[in-house]
């Protein structure tokens, strides 16, 4: 039994049973499309199509959305969703496509939406029937978020929206959009107000979506423009002016702090069986040889190795600590590293891979020659993305020095 596990309260422990059992009968077979490594990076309908019957799946039995109300679609349970996610991770299930759904629009919908709102759009973006994208960054606007110029203008019971979001991963498949504007041009912080956006429904006809391309060929994100698009006042979160406030709840689930707070949405972020980082690094350094030598008996790489093994495990333990009050010296500092960590961890795994396979590291996916179906050299490019989406590492530095260590801002 693990450690989790003996800390189970009685429904929780039944809860994990049922997901272990179901888990075991239920795993989805192989997919026939190649997967990317994120959902943040699904291109295709086949890709899509795939993992989205996985999440209605897994909804359906009660692992996704465990803890939100049953009458928002929701399990009703307490503090089960750990317990799933913790399942899901460990039986090498699939992720889910809805990840900005699940990991940003749902406990901001929750927190700050009216009643009416979560029943109308949460329960299809649990099940992942409807995919969810964030409308916050934009040409000028991007670690300095409170800059944004994508403007709402109030007519009556209806607002009217003109701008350009950038940077919008999933938006090519959204129905809906989270989104932060301008309401009024006096104020940066005070004049931002927060919606939920139908774009789905609204393509063509105010909506604009066009694919971006990154330097892995993949076309994972998007701009988006809004060309006098209505929208009713009920899909506006919280009070006119109190955008800035909205988005730090989004902001906080994205970059980590949802890890503290429930209810929490998510499911397992690994792919089709994938171990941790180190083991198949390992595996990849005993594959490998260089100059007549196994990468494996390179005592450099060794060492590289161990070091990385040490960051990943602190990582996971941090995780655990996180959610016991009395190992926490402050109330958000290790939920502010989790982003920070995972997205350099990340980013040394794919460069440590790239060293080890050597001048095999420059096969690329579609090269049938290339270790590990050329897992590392993708992953390492799309680890710069994650260093710079939702608040760079620097901005990350900033946050932890100034909410955390209570360092002066910087100017």
């Amino acid at each position: 039994m693990s450690d989790t596990a003996r800390k189970d309260s009685p429904e929780q422990a039944a809860f994990r049973a049922h997901c272990r059992d179901w888990l075991a009968a239920n795993m989805p077979p192989p997919s026939p499309v190649r997967l990317p490594q994120s959902a943040l990076e699904i291109m295709t309908r086949e890709q899509l199509d795939y993992l989205s019957a996985w999440q209605k799946a897994a909804y359906d039995a009660g692992l996704v959305g465990c803890d939100y109300p049953v009458e928002h679609g929701g399990g009703g349970r307490a503090d089960c969703q750990r317990v799933a996610n913790e399942e899901m991770q460990r039986s090498g299930a699939p992720y889910f496509p809805n990840i900005i759904g699940l990991g940003m629009a749902a406990p901001t919908v929750f927190y700050h939406g009216s009643d009416a709102l979560k029943r109308q759009v949460l329960p299809a973006l649990l099940s992942g029937e409807e995919i969810w994208c964030q409308g916050f960054s934009e040409p000028g606007a991007g670690s300095d978020l409170a800059s944004v110029q994508t403007f709402a203008e109030r007519r009556g019971d209806r607002w009217v929206i003109n701008g350009h979001k950038v940077w919008t991963s999933l938006a090519h498949f959204a129905s809906w959009m989270i989104l932060l504007a301008r309401t009024d041009k006096s104020s940066k912080y005070d004049g931002l107000s927060y919606f939920v956006v139908p774009i789905r429904a609204a393509l063509g006809k105010g909506v604009t979506v066009r694919p971006l391309i990154k330097m892995t060929g993949e076309t994972g994100f998007n701009e988006v423009l809004f060309e006098d698009l209505e929208i009713d006042d009920g899909l506006r979160l919280d009070e006119v002016g109190k955008g800035w406030t909205v988005a730090m709840t989004t902001l906080a689930h994205e970059r980590g702090a949802g890890i503290l707070v429930t209810p929490q949405s998510g499911g397992s972020r690994r792919g089709d069986g994938d171990a941790g980082l180190v083991s198949a690094l390992v595996e990849l350094a005993r594959q490998s040889w260089r100059n007549g030598q196994c990468a494996a008996d390179d005592p450099v790489i060794r060492d590289r190795l161990a070091q990385l093994l040490v960051r990943e495990e602190g990582f996971r333990l941090n995780l655990k600590r996180a959610r016991v009050a009395g190992l926490t010296d402050h109330p958000m500092r290790l939920a502010l590293q989790y982003k920070l960590l995972m997205s350099e961890i990340a980013q040394e795994a794919g460069r440590l891979g790239m060293d080890i396979a050597g001048n095999a590291g420059s096969l690329y996916v579609s090269d049938p020659a290339a270790p590990h179906a050329g897992r590392w050299p993708l992953a390492y490019m799309n680890s710069f993305g994650f260093t710079i989406a939702a608040g760079t590492s620097e901005v990350q530095r900033n946050i932890l020095g100034e909410r955390v260590l209570g360092l002066a801002k910087t100017k």
